[in-house]
């Protein structure tokens, strides 16, 4: 059970994502319907401006992660939460589009998500780490949820501008959180599954199945973002929704296309059937866009057709990070999530800016024919996949081993059923697997691994 300490710091860190991705996401449903308000605004503008902070977020994320193993965790997140803080006010005072473009960019400049997540690390011991992690993955999907509600309510309140001053509010208090609610850590707890390390960046990158999952991830981001400089167009301008009511289209469509895709999600886990459902999902992501070109004019019709969207979204969404996991060699998750962030981040920046040229010359139903086709070349990416193996992390903690004790530890690893992959880092006392757990069934095989030099290995309790 988690001890008072670790449920105060991985409640402080997820109260901080979710003021952050509050700020980011209430945009989404108005940001396009402001396209006049701006000083030499232009459908191109407002679309990199929308997405714009995905490229600074895609390029600092992964030095921020590694600035704070130098300097502290802290002292990174709260130099990020000020960046935002800065974007936020000069995104409110804009009144011309290339201001409100470097308020956004500035807004990404902040990249701490790697941070607070090796902060958590710092805070929870190994067994208590996926809990963690989980509140953290529930947060950032509630966030999502409530943004969408809450952002065209907001937005007929105090419009934009009010918006953004209200996302630099929710960093303020996020900053005080940091100074306030998580206390310093004695020591820096850095593990290669949770952070990203240059030497691994070309191993990584050479990976024909992660670059897939990059590619996917990339590809998703795009199209929502793209769908979301149509729809709001659509609900206010053609389908005479007010702001403060889109929330009653958001709210049902979400609600009901996750308790659509849930099913699937344990499915594709519990049988084993992973590439079929995902190469489903990312047809009928395909296929709802296609639907979107040609029955947006009818509210009902349309609300239909973003569940199916929803649904293909929420599943791809949740199942692309746990492919990652699956597909990285052992001592290489952080690494390899560190580049499918920045893949993500750099998906909204080209979703922003090509659907803003898209619409700029053909109108906000080219839109979703772009959305389609960046899904039809995702299916014909995806379909070639291999079936990934079901493999869980684990991590065992060894000791001091001197450099032909670790060989030999990590010779007899590999040789164990049910260890497919195994790395041993004698410098982090620990080793790094990749098991199957229905073959890998017991924890005592290590308990022969001691040597004059190394004690016996010990598995945490997941």
């Amino acid at each position: 059970m988690m001890t008072l300490l670790e449920k105060k710091a991985t409640f402080s860190i997820a109260s901080i994502y979710a003021f952050r991705m509050l700020g980011l996401f209430m945009i989404l449903p108005v940001f396009s319907l402001y396209i006049n308000d701006f000083k030499n605004a232009t459908p191109v503008m407002m679309g990199l401006a929308l997405g714009i902070y995905g490229l600074t977020q895609g390029i600092l994320q992964i030095p921020f992660g590694l600035c704070s193993d130098r300097i502290g965790r802290k002292p990174v997140i709260i130099f990020g939460l000020i960046l935002f803080v800065i974007g936020s006010i000069v995104a409110a005072k804009s009144h011309s589009i290339n201001m409100l473009i470097l308020g956004r960019a500035i807004q990404g400049a902040g990249a701490i998500g790697s941070t607070l997540t090796a902060l958590l690390a710092d805070h929870t011991a190994e067994e208590h780490r996926l809990k963690a992690m989980s509140v953290l993955g529930m947060t950032i999907g509630f966030s999502f949820i409530i943004a969408l509600m809450i952002g065209p309510v907001l937005n007929s309140w105090i419009g934009l501008s009010g918006i953004f001053w209200f996302t630099a509010i929710l960093a303020i208090v996020g900053i005080l959180v940091v100074l306030f609610l998580i206390p310093t850590p004695n020591h820096l707890f850095i593990q290669r599954d949770n952070e990203a390390v240059l030497g691994q960046f070309k191993t990584i990158l050479m990976m024909p199945e992660l670059l897939r999952l990059d590619f996917g991830i990339f590809c998703l981001h795009a199209i929502l973002t793209a769908l979301f400089v149509a729809v709001p167009i659509i609900l206010v301008d053609h389908l005479d929704l007010a702001n403060n009511h889109q929330w009653m289209i958001y709210l049902p469509v979400l609600l009901i296309s996750f308790a659509l895709m849930l099913p699937f999600i344990i499915i594709a886990e519990k049988k084993r059937l992973m590439k079929p459902i995902f190469i489903g999902a990312i047809a009928l992501l395909t296929f709802s866009e296609i639907l979107l070109g040609f029955f947006h004019q009818n509210i009902i019709i349309m609300g239909l057709i973003l569940i199916l969207f929803f649904a293909a979204f929420t599943f791809l969404e949740s199942s692309l990070p746990s492919l990652i996991a699956k597909i990285a060699p052992a001592g290489n998750k952080g690494t390899a999530m560190g580049i499918y962030s920045s893949a993500q981040f750099l998906g909204i920046l080209a979703g922003g800016g090509l659907s803003g040229l898209v619409f700029s010359h053909f109108g906000f139903g080219s839109i979703f024919i772009l959305c389609a086709a960046i899904g039809l070349l995702w299916l014909a990416v995806s379909i070639f996949m291999k079936k990934p193996r079901h493999l869980s992390s684990k991590i065992i903690t060894i000791g001091e081993l001197d450099e032909p004790a670790a060989k030999a530890l990590q010779a007899k690893l590999l040789a164990t059923p049910g260890i497919f992959d195994a790395m041993v880092c004698p410098q982090e006392k620990i080793a790094y697997l990749k098991i199957d757990k229905q073959i890998f069934k017991d924890p005592e095989i290590f308990s022969d691994a001691a040597t004059p030099t190394a004690p016996k290995c010990s598995i945490p309790t997941a």
